[in-house]
This record gives structure tokens, sequence and C-alpha cells, in this order.
């Protein structure tokens, strides 16, 4: 839904002060940070920085392009993918902590799915309220797993 949402966003509302880009940046990047099973080592793929990490909210020095944001998104989905096929009940149960965090990594993969949720919802508002139409309920992943 997140995706469907992002190439949906016709090129004139991408960059504007709603902030779609950044948005759907936000929600990638938080993405890729709690799929991270030992944060301590996040280091998210070029171009992205650090900047999310600021504490004011220091935004990236320009705005992602869709393509890039589509390409960390699957860059994400191979991440989690990957993480899924190493489960076990014991590695579920592993901590995952950070300076304001200690959930299981069961935990935190819940609450990184409420994560996108949120902002998923979040843009397929935007998109009804600026073009009225929004990308319809997607049931499943689009490739089996």
């Amino acid at each position: 839904m997140l995706e469907n949402a992002i190439v949906m966003c016709p090129e004139e509302h991408w960059d504007t002060e709603r902030e779609f880009w950044y948005t759907s940046y936000h929600c990638i990047f938080w993405t890729d940070y709690y799929l991270t099973t030992d944060p301590s080592k996040f280091v998210p793929p070029a171009p992205f920085t650090f900047s999310k990490f600021d504490p004011i909210g220091k935004q990236p020095d320009r705005t992602y392009t869709k393509t890039e944001v589509i390409t960390y998104l699957e860059y994400c989905r191979q991440k989690a993918y990957l993480l899924t096929l190493a489960l076990t009940i014991e590695k579920l149960n592993e901590r995952w902590i950070n300076e304001y965090k200690n959930y299981s990594l069961l935990e935190i993969l819940i609450y990184n799915i409420r994560h996108i949720q949120h902002h998923s919802a979040q843009l397929n508002l935007f998109l009804r309220q600026t073009i009225n139409n929004a990308p319809g309920w997607v049931g499943q992943a689009k490739k089996p797993i």
C-alpha cells in the first residue's frame, strides 16, 4: 500500500508544503532502522543520511526523488525477506534495544508494521484530498515469500 501511494502521487504534489516525499522517506527510513536487529549497527544505504536522527528534526539536504524512495522501499523489502527467513522463536525473543526502546524483536517488527500502516494511511488521505483518488486496499504481498 505504501508503494502504491508513492507511485500514484503526481509529480506536482511530490515536493510541496505537504511534503509527500518526506513522509514517504520518513516511513521507509524508520522501516529500515526497525528491520536492523542491532540498531547500533544501522547504516542507511546511499544516498540517504542519518538526518532522521537529528534531535531538532533536520531534514535531508535535498528532496529525494520518487525513484530513489521506491528503490529504498525495495531495499527494505529485501531486508525484511531475509530477516523473515532467519526467524526462530529464539530470534524473535532477542532484545531490540536503543536509547528509547527495549523490545523483543517480535515487538519491534509489530511496531514497524504499525508505523508503516500509519504513514501509508496519511499518504492515502493526502492523495484523496488533493487528487480525489487513492490506491485500493492491498490484501497480501505482491511477491510470495
